[in-house]
């Protein structure tokens, strides 16, 4: 049977898959389950409700509203903020959960709903499974005054922007900076934070209508975003996608900088200020071999986890590492937020930039990103990835020949039947050459 959830709350079409009534019945069931521990304790559940600007939220924010203060939950409406926004202001206010409405990147006709612990913790796979289990149960409705009550969040937003200038370790004064906001949640609230800053901003994909998020403009396409920093003479550009809990960057070149890069200067920077926990950088089997390179000639450690940020969140948790995140762009900051954070990510890196003086290309030199290739192999049988002894064997053959200078990663699919042939090596030549080879040996050992 197919899980409601995915790896990142409730998501799909609008309107089709992502429904009202869909959206309804699923706050009906958070509001239960996420409810509990305050109704336990003889109070009324509080839940903090965010969107980004896509039409759809519009009527699917309207629902969740609708849905919580029909079981009894008192909802705070923060409106249009990035994601990090509501898990912040979940764990500031001290509510009980948060919902966010958004698809991400995804584009404009998709949405998605998504669910913050107390804390502004994401859910972990059992409470999902528990609110999905809890959808088509009878339940008992308030009446009079023991329906919830539903209030505007006015101080949302500038609650969010002093949080993040007071973890700001210093001001970006005479910075220049090109703000992509992807026409998403962080169309105001970013370029607001880099002024209130010191920074100049140039902004692009600032100006949302509800229908063209993510379109043309964000972390997921950066072209226009390139050609700014350099008609602007920008010191760097900052790309959100469209829920704005991650960041790309773009050099003074217009050289894009991406996660594993920025990860590698953060980093370096944390430690030199003695705040990188353990000495310890928690990224993904997905990161380039050359961030784990450049850690080890810095003296940095680096744990590698499933793909997902959920995953680099869970290991930072347990150990309390204070930095993590994927090559896409989610960084996680852990003593100043629960869930990747773009817009904190973006300040971060500019500060270093303001800090040291060095460009954003200079500091990025801290790593060299070894060719990558990834190869998607469709129609063959993922779950024998692991078991079948002649695929294993050519793997170690070409990890054997690549000689610690390069590495191979085969990865299923979590919802199709692919698998993922991805190689790094010295030379982009080299890295094909062996993806191709392996991906002949995963189809004629895994043909379905």
């Amino acid at each position: 049977m197919t899980r409601l959830f995915g790896t990142d709350g409730v998501r799909g079409l609008a309107n089709v898959d992502i429904t009202a009534e869909l959206a309804l019945k699923l706050s009906v069931a958070a509001a239960h389950v996420l409810g509990d521990d305050a109704r336990q304790e003889g109070r009324r559940p509080k839940a903090v409700v965010g969107r980004d600007p896509r039409a759809s939220g519009e009527f699917l924010s309207a629902a969740v509203v609708a849905g919580l203060a029909s079981a009894g939950v008192d909802v705070y409406q923060a409106d249009v903020l990035p994601t990090p926004a509501i898990a912040f202001l979940t764990a500031d206010t001290h509510a009980d959960f948060g919902v966010m409405l958004s698809a991400s990147h995804n584009a404009m006709p998709d949405n998605g709903i998504k669910f913050f612990a107390a804390g502004g913790h994401k859910l972990d796979d059992a409470i999902e499974d528990q609110i999905a289990a809890r959808m088509d149960v009878d339940w008992e409705r308030p009446t009079g005054p023991d329906v919830g009550r539903v209030v505007s969040m006015k101080d949302g937003h500038t609650r969010y922007l002093a949080h993040l200038l007071a973890v700001l370790p210093n001001r970006l004064d005479g910075l220049s900076v090109v703000i992509d906001g992807a026409h998403g949640a962080a169309s105001a609230v970013s370029p607001e934070v880099f002024r209130l800053a010191g920074a100049t901003v140039h902004e692009i994909g600032t100006e949302p209508d509800g229908l063209n998020i993510n379109d043309g403009y964000g972390s997921t396409h950066l072209a226009r975003l390139k050609a700014a920093v350099v008609a602007k003479g920008a010191a760097l550009g900052i790309a959100h996608d469209g829920d704005a809990d991650r960041c790309l960057a773009v050099d003074a070149d217009g050289q894009e900088v991406d996660g594993d890069q920025i990860m590698a200067i953060l980093a370096v920077a944390l430690k030199s200020r003695g705040a990188l926990a353990q000495d310890t950088l928690v990224a993904t089997v997905m990161s380039n071999l050359g961030l784990l390179q450049a850690m080890q000639r810095e003296g940095i450690a680096v744990r590698q986890t499933a793909v997902g940020d959920r995953y680099v969140l869970e290991d930072m948790r347990a150990s309390s590492y204070s930095l993590g995140g994927e090559q896409s762009g989610h960084v996680i900051f852990l003593q100043h937020g629960t869930t990747g954070d773009g817009v904190l990510t973006g300040l971060m890196l500019a500060a270093r930039v303001a800090e040291t003086g060095q460009s954003l290309a200079e500091l990025a030199t801290v790593m060299r990103r070894l060719p990558q290739v990834l190869i998607n192999v469709p129609n063959v049988d993922k779950s024998r990835v692991e078991s079948d002894e002649d695929l294993q064997q050519a793997v170690k053959a070409e990890e054997e020949e690549l000689a610690g200078s390069g590495r191979v990663l085969l990865r299923k699919s979590g919802t199709e039947p692919v698998v993922r042939v991805m190689v790094e090596a010295a030379e982009h030549d080299q890295a094909q050459a062996v993806a191709e080879r392996l991906v002949e040996v995963v189809k004629a050992r895994l043909s379905l």
